[in-house]
């Protein structure tokens, strides 16, 4: 059955493609999802899988019990997209101005949906019961994982996976973490209040420009001369916005960014740090501050034991040349949620396009579409596994 189940995946190669292409010219941001929640949501009324719609906010997750008994296995896919104009000279480029599918979001929702297909066909031979989570607004903060798993959909489930389609990794590369895998993600903001005047006359002023760029600079310290070199932190600044023409000194300044870390302990020293130059270096200035911190998704730490199923089960992926363990990352996910709660492992499924390579979140942004069907085998190799572990 297995064989057959991997085999019709490639048959519906072309219907994979054909869903990843219609939402990738027709995407929505975090939280306001409706349309892509309700094409996941018609998908699974036509196919007749049970399913619920509107859980923690817009997520569906459809449910499809086997004919025969084994455990309950949760698989995830994302279906937000990002606040990026897409500039990419396809046919499926996106129809949305402003926005577009830059994360692969839209490939991991086609591969749920396929590998949906091929299960309910094999329905009476399954083992066991597979959920198919189908998560709104990943890549917004509070994000959607959380409401979710706290609605509840994980009480029966008795692991969880989800897989990422990554540009960065060759096409037929599989990896994962056996622990971490990929950071916490905070936010923060800072307004710097000075005082504004004449750009001929700065000793009457507290210029805002300035002090935010020795802000700029001190902030860097944290990580070099204030964290054990043997934790791992990331502080970056995003945005730096003052300023209204040539001739005015500005009075305030705002700067934002990211912190990353693995360790909560050094999370904590990095707000406390940071609470401390901006502070200090305001103070120095005589000017005045307002900060804001705000914690982000946990760190992705997978679970050791499913981790390595993941590897092994990807090795018997036909598509597969290489499943293996790799360092981790510093980018974030809100998978985090799911594998606190339940056991499970998070991995990435190779999509470069070696031809014209971009990064996520990139205007570019594209990947190949054949890493698409290597997904869906993929999640469907690894549940057989847990089913028969």
């Amino acid at each position: 059955m297995w064989k057959e189940l991997l085999d019709r995946l490639d048959d519906y190669y072309d219907e994979m493609v054909e869903i990843r292409r219609h939402l990738h010219q027709n995407p929505e941001l975090s939280f306001q999802e409706h349309k892509t929640a309700a094409f996941i949501a018609d998908t699974y009324e036509k196919l007749g899988i049970p399913y619920q719609t509107g859980v923690g906010g817009n997520g569906v997750v459809a449910t499809l019990k086997g004919g025969k008994p084994g455990k309950t296995v949760g698989l995830r896919a994302d279906f937000d997209a990002l606040p990026i104009q897409d500039e990419k000279d396809v046919p499926y480029k996106s129809k949305v101005d402003g926005v577009m599918h830059a994360c692969g979001h839209d490939g991991h929702t086609a591969t749920l949906l396929t590998l949906a297909k091929a299960m309910n066909e094999f329905q009476e031979e399954l083992p066991g019961t597979v959920v198919f989570i189908h998560q709104h607004a990943e890549e917004l903060a509070p994000g959607g994982a959380k409401p979710m798993v706290d609605s509840g959909i994980l009480e029966n489930v008795d692991a969880v996976f989800g897989t990422h389609l990554w540009s960065n990794t060759p096409l037929g590369v599989v990896e994962t973490s056996l622990q971490e895998f990929m950071a916490g993600a905070d936010r923060f903001e800072i307004l710097i209040k000075g005082k504004g005047g004449h750009g001929a006359q700065p000793h009457q002023t507290k210029d805002a420009i300035v002090i935010g760029s020795q802000l700029v600079t001190n902030l860097q310290q944290i990580v070099s001369r204030r964290i054990d070199p043997l934790g791992t932190a990331v502080l970056t600044i995003g945005s730096f916005q003052s300023g209204s023409t040539f001739n005015i000194i500005a009075d305030t300044a705002k700067i934002t960014g990211t912190v990353r870390t693995f360790d909560e302990s050094v999370q904590d020293l990095v707000i406390e740090e940071m609470e401390k130059v901006i502070k200090g270096t305001c103070i120095g200035a005589d000017a005045s501050y307002e900060f804001q911190y705000d914690k982000g998704y946990p760190p992705v730490v997978n679970h050791p034991e499913e981790a390595r199923l993941v590897l092994e089960a990807a090795k018997q992926v036909p598509g597969v040349e290489s499943a293996r363990e790799v360092e981790p990352g510093m980018v974030g996910e809100d998978f985090s949620y799911y594998i606190l709660e339940k056991p499970g492992a998070f991995f990435f499924t190779g999509a470069k396009k070696e031809d014209h390579y971009y990064p996520h979140h990139h205007p570019m942004f594209d990947i190949d579409e054949r890493a698409l069907p290597i997904a869906a085998k993929t999640l469907a190799q690894t549940y057989k596994s847990y089913q028969e572990k």
